[in-house]
């Protein structure tokens, strides 16, 4: 019971103090020390240099260069006007009377597209305000409808997504960006079709109480309120974001749309059609880390596909950057902090993972899912995702230390690697968007609400409907595999 408790107390501290704003930086590792100390499991010294630190080289080892395309596409997205473009024509088609769905679309075309959900968040707020206002759909929703866009379907679920989420499972599983698109589609579809359905509703109903959007001001949040901590945790600078503004010669939606087209186009073509034609055999040798092209297609589809993104952003959109290398070097800043903080994570978890007491929390949830590898690996990653309030975290957690369990155990009872990709990419995301996620605190603090104003459709529609979705495709894949 107290080694369980060294390692329950660690997690549920850095819980807390994650919500109050400590950097994951300082707190991974000062938790892996104290879970270290509190088991007597592992010398401290030696579980920080040899474990925790050799978890968190690997991790970023493996994803730094997705990282770093995604932030430098991200920026260079939102500087040449292409994600206001693209919001403002999605506005402009469906119109007030479709507040909530164009607020949701708009935030989820960018998002699938490879732009950091921060920079949606922060460019999709103001015209979701006007948007609102004008249909007099009441503020409070607003949050729910961007997290449902952002943190949703385009981040765990559709088949092609450069989201580090998707990406991820990949090296584990052998698997591609396009794992299970059946299954992926289906739970896209009950995440964006029930979460629609219930704002729309609940604004309705409000709205028919007497209840408009209200009398709030718009503007950013003081920069040095939480917004300022939990948008920094994840590598964002509040201080770069110039709300509302129109940028000048804004591209035309063809234009705008075309870098996340090409992403999604050029990964699938990279997989199906230009790595099948590919002598990879020297990927074997101890030089390349004796791998296979099964353990790395993935990430070098995304890295080929955003990198030919940001060729094509910056040829097109030459005359629109004000200063081309500012904008190319905060892209390039803005992804260590990221990759730092779920590194971290990742290390703390590799320190978990080795003390002894972590066999009893293995046991328990292998034989607590009845054999099933599917819900193993969604029982692991979604209850670490809710406990660290990081999707990307509590995934590279469970896989960095059940990784090969769950790989043997979906091989010796026939289950599709598929579909355990698709499972573990959306079980990430089902219990991550609670109350202390650094994600819904920033949207909170740029829309100026609370948690008692509008935490709980952010609740609805980023935990209990994606969590719906998650347990529909766990039956669908035990029924009929990987599709």
């Amino acid at each position: 019971m107290t080694d369980l408790l060294g390692i329950l107390a660690p997690l549920l501290l850095l819980m807390f103090l994650a919500f109050k704003g400590v950097t994951l930086l300082i707190l991974a590792p000062l938790m892996a020390l104290l879970a270290a100390v509190m088991t007597g499991g592992l010398p401290p010294i030696a579980a920080f240099t040899q474990v925790f630190m050799q978890n968190t080289a690997d991790f970023i080892f493996a994803f730094f260069p997705l990282f770093f395309l995604g932030a430098i596409f991200g920026k260079l997205m939102d500087d040449s006007g292409s994600a206001e473009a693209i919001a403002r024509w999605v506005v402009a088609k469906l119109g007030t009377g479709n507040a909530i769905l164009s607020v949701v679309i708009c935030c989820a075309v960018l998002t699938y597209g490879g732009v950091s959900l921060f920079v949606v968040a922060f460019a999709i707020f103001p015209i979701a305000a006007a948007l609102f206002r004008d249909a007099n759909v009441p503020k409070r929703f607003i949050p729910g409808a961007i997290a449902l866009g952002a943190f949703t379907f385009t981040m765990s679920a559709l088949p092609g997504t450069p989201a580090i989420q998707n990406a991820i499972p990949m090296p584990y599983f052998g698997t591609t960006a396009f794992a299970a698109p059946g299954l992926g589609i289906v739970a896209a579809a009950i995440m964006f079709g029930l979460g629609v359905l219930w704002l729309n509703r609940r604004a309705g109903a409000a709205m028919a109480a007497g209840e408009g959007y209200g009398n709030h001001e718009d503007e950013l949040p003081d920069p040095d309120s939480v917004m300022r901590a939990h948008a920094q945790n994840e590598g964002f600078d509040v201080n770069e974001i110039e709300v509302g503004a129109l940028h000048a010669g804004q591209p035309g939606i063809l234009l705008a749309v075309a870098p996340i087209v090409i992403v999604v186009l050029v990964n699938f073509v990279f997989v199906s059609v230009i790595v099948p034609t590919m002598d990879t055999s020297y990927l074997a040798l101890p030089l390349f880390g004796e791998t296979s092209i099964e353990a790395v297609r993935g990430v070098w589809a995304i890295v080929v596909a955003l990198t030919a993104s940001i060729i094509f952003l910056v040829a097109a959109n030459w005359r629109r950057y004000d200063d081309l290398r500012d904008t190319m070097n905060k892209g390039a800043d803005a992804s260590v902090l990221p990759i730092f903080n779920t590194a971290s994570l990742v290390g703390f978890g590799g320190v978990i993972a080795a003390l002894p007491a972590f066999a009893l929390v293995t046991d328990s949830l292998l034989s607590a899912s009845g054999g099933n590898p599917y819900v193993s690996v969604a029982m692991s990653v979604s209850a670490l995702s809710a406990m660290t309030g990081s999707a990307s975290g509590g995934m590279s957690i469970a896989l960095d230390a059940l990784g090969e369990t769950f790989r043997t155990l979906a091989e010796t009872s026939g289950a599709s690697l598929e579909a355990m990709h698709r499972v573990t990419s959306v079980a990430s995301g089902a219990l991550d968007a609670l109350p202390h996620n650094g994600a819904v605190i920033t949207v909170l603090a740029i829309a100026k609400l609370t948690h008692k104003d509008s935490y709980f459709d952010i609740f609805v529609t980023a935990v209990v409907i994606p969590f719906v979705a998650l347990v529909a495709i766990i039956v669908l894949a035990s029924l009929f595999g990987g599709f």
